[in-house]
């Protein structure tokens, strides 16, 4: 999640996150330089699975989640470290992001010097977040509290459990903010509600979150029994199931650059003015951040007005201006249904399909995707008529709200033209 790098003033949520990062990691390095590495061993083996985790990590494009899983295992895994091979450990929840952050400065080296971007907010988040794991955890199992609360059976796993789904909620909020930063930077319009930002990280962690602590989890269980060399054997799964999520990642890249590509055909062909797909495709996604659509619900909606009108090119003739609201409703229903079925064999996923297949019903009928698609690209051809501006445009929308438009989705486009100026959105 990338925050906004550009040549302006960083964001205050962007400095905030930074910052804490930053005093954190002077306090943590500063503490350990005093007191000596305790365990060198063991804090060896974790910044190498760390650094080693970073340099093997995707790239900020590919569009991973978390492009570095083991670099995050391994660092959860040293903040949940209780025993090793038995016996206690000393080290600290402050060597603890004192070994991260030493790590993470490493491995940006080479990265740096082969032209490979760092990405600094994903470093910061996960300072703030190993130093949340490891505050709650090694006090509490180096002052006994735990083994007072859990036992020292089977329940124990329990704490290290706890301790972990309090920090994966921890690193959603940091997260959540970088994310409302980066789409700010995005252009007006774009700024989504930070709840809706912050629930979308919390199902994010469904996902490779999950992968991740419980591999930290089982790594510092593995540490307490059979002492330096288990995350060796450990993280082998999780190493895999990276390779796995990358090849997944350029999979969806490529369908991507499929259906952009397939939105240009039919601009190339005249069934549509040139740039309309993509006009709509942005409009379309800055309405739905208006509304609250975040992550995967997002990525439907933006690829389903790329490919809303692909079907036109079943037609014999170019409708006008590819405004297709004016031919019967049995043929906007047939266009409809061929556009759906060439998203189909694209790869886009069942939803994009039904959100093009959905054009052509009556908006009460439509799921919210489609309102906008429908909305937005009503808006379009309306600007392209020339009818008397965006204005104009938006006026004859909310007179069609009745029938054609729903009205918190016309009311949304309007609060996004106007952050953003009103434009002439069909020219060209």
């Amino acid at each position: 999640m990338r925050a906004p790098c550009g040549s302006g003033p960083l964001a205050p949520a962007v400095l905030a996150v930074r910052g804490a990062a930053l005093l954190l990691a002077l306090v943590a390095l500063a503490h350990t330089s005093v007191r000596g590495l305790a365990e060198p061993g063991l804090a060896l083996v974790f910044g190498l699975l760390v650094a080693a985790g970073e340099l093997v990590r995707g790239g900020a494009a590919a569009g991973e989640r978390e492009p570095a899983p083991l670099a995050a295992a391994g660092a959860l895994a040293y903040a949940l470290l209780g025993d090793s091979a038995g016996r206690p450990t000393t080290h600290g929840a402050l060597q603890v992001i004192a070994v991260v952050v030493v790590a993470q400065a490493l491995a940006a080296v080479p990265r740096r010097a082969c032209g490979r971007r760092t990405d600094a907010d994903r470093a910061a988040r996960r300072t703030l977040t190993v130093g949340f794991a490891a505050v709650c955890f090694q006090p509490l199992y180096a002052s006994g509290q735990a083994e007072r609360w859990f036992g020292d059976g089977p329940w124990f796993p329990l704490f290290p459990l706890t301790v972990l789904a309090l920090t994966a909620l921890c690193d959603a909020v940091p997260a959540a903010l970088l994310a409302r930063s980066a789409a700010r930077a995005g252009g007006p319009g774009a700024l989504p509600p930070y709840g809706s930002l912050l629930v979308d990280e919390v199902r994010a962690l469904a996902g490779t979150g999950v992968a991740i602590g419980a591999t930290g989890v089982v790594t510092a269980l593995g540490v307490a029994v059979a002492g330096p060399w288990a995350p060796a054997v450990l993280c082998g799964p999780l190493l895999l199931t990276q390779v796995s999520a990358r090849r997944y990642t350029a999979v969806r890249t490529t369908c991507g650059q499929t259906m952009a590509s397939l939105a240009r055909a039919t601009e190339i062909a005249g069934y549509t003015p040139p740039g309309h797909a993509r006009r709509v495709a942005a409009l379309a996604t800055a309405v739905g951040r208006e509304l609250g659509l975040t992550g995967p619900r997002l990525t439907v909606l933006e690829h389903a007005a790329l490919m809303h009108d692909i079907g036109q090119l079943s037609l014999l003739d170019p409708v006008a201006d590819g405004a297709t609201a004016r031919l019967p409703a049995a043929e906007q229903r047939r266009i409809a249904l061929l556009g759906g079925a060439v998203v189909r064999r694209t790869g886009a996923g069942p939803e994009v399909a039904a959100v093009v297949e959905q054009q052509a019903d009556p908006y009460r009928e439509q799921p919210l995707a489609a309102r906008i698609v429908r909305t937005v690209n009503a808006y379009d051809d309306l600007c392209g008529e020339s009818v008397g501006g965006p204005l104009r445009a938006l006026e004859q929308l909310r007179l069609g709200t009745g029938h054609d438009h729903q009205p918190q989705v016309v009311e949304a486009l309007g609060r996004v033209l106007a952050r953003g100026g009103l434009t002439q959105s069909g020219a060209g």
